[in-house]
């Protein structure tokens, strides 16, 4: 478990955290998001023990990080931005490196690295240097250095990135069987990969936290329900010229190449827009061939819950 308590990071003047606090429970997989300078790293960098913060606690497991800040760190792995590895080293050596610097029992050490290889799809190459592997491989071998001494909480800075969609899905289901043994704390910018691994998303803007909640509770937050999309046969345009109560406004979105069109439709809160649009388009003889509702996501989410904060 981490537990952050009124947390506040100040660079002289400059407050890069303001008085933070949240809870992440044991086996959780959490999404850790917010907008470049909104102070995400710097709260990071916390957690791992790499910086310490002006005010406030972080308790890691029971361990205070400025109090035991070595029994704190020895709770975490971390897998930073960037892949730093030691390129003239081959896979087996990195990572038995990582597991002599992290004190893995000698005894342990060999079968421990053989078994963390082989986790991450290794084995089979660790014996070559690291500077030949590709880097969604590369990305792999961190992974590795970063879980070969069995930390209880892994946090996982942009994992993905500059990879190709194959190495992306590849990771990604990595991360989701990591997340069945460990607590996981998953910093990325590609929202739709957060939205599928992460039980929680944490978002933080400004230095203050702005929303914490499942992917599922924040997409819903953002859908309207009184929209619908509706593709039609129309050659004579009568939806453009509709006018229709309670409906607020019809929208052409694209024209598609075999003529058909695809609208927009918004209504106001408590109508049946689904009934409206039945009705109104059958007295007009408009061919309905689809209807459909917007799918919130978790960007959506996200961009409205940042914009209204720096409206404010």
């Amino acid at each position: 478990m981490i537990e952050v308590k009124n947390v506040t990071k100040k660079y002289g003047s400059f407050v890069a955290v303001n008085d933070i606090s949240f809870t992440i429970n044991d086996g959780e997989v959490v999404g850790f998001l917010g907008p470049n300078g909104a102070g995400k790293s710097t709260t990071m960098n916390m957690l791992t023990g790499y910086i310490e913060q002006t005010e406030g606690q972080i308790i890691v497991n029971g361990y205070d990080t400025i109090k035991k800040p070595n029994k704190a760190k020895g709770q975490i792995g971390y897998m930073p931005e960037g892949v730093p590895l030691y390129n003239d080293l081959t896979v087996k050596e990195f990572v038995t490196y990582m597991a002599e610097l992290h004190k893995v029992d000698r005894k342990q050490k060999k079968e421990r690295v053989q078994s963390i290889l082989k986790e991450v799809g290794l084995d089979s190459m660790q014996n070559k240097l690291i500077k030949n592997l590709s880097r969604g491989q590369k990305q792999r071998v961190s992974l590795a250095g970063t879980i070969v001494f069995d930390p209880k909480i892994l946090i996982l800075d942009e994992p993905t990135v500059g990879l190709d969609p194959k190495q992306i899905t590849e990771i990604r289901s990595l991360i989701k069987e990591l997340g069945k043994k460990h607590t996981v704390i998953l910093s990325s910018h590609i929202l739709s990969e957060v939205s599928q691994i992460c039980d929680r998303v944490i978002i933080i803007n400004k230095g203050k936290i702005v929303a914490i909640d499942t992917p599922e509770n924040l997409e819903n937050k953002v859908s309207n329900n009184n929209i619908i999309y509706v593709t039609v046969e129309d050659t004579d345009n009568k939806v453009d010229n509709m006018k229709i109560a309670d409906v607020s406004s019809i929208t052409l979105l694209k024209t598609n190449e075999d003529g058909t069109k695809q609208y927009e439709i918004k209504a106001i809160e408590g109508i049946n827009l689904n009934k409206i649009i039945f009705s109104e388009f059958a007295k007009q003889s408009i061919t309905i061939l689809e209807m459909k509702k917007p799918e919130a996501t978790l960007e959506d989410a996200f961009m409205k819950i940042i914009m209204e904060g720096d409206a404010k």
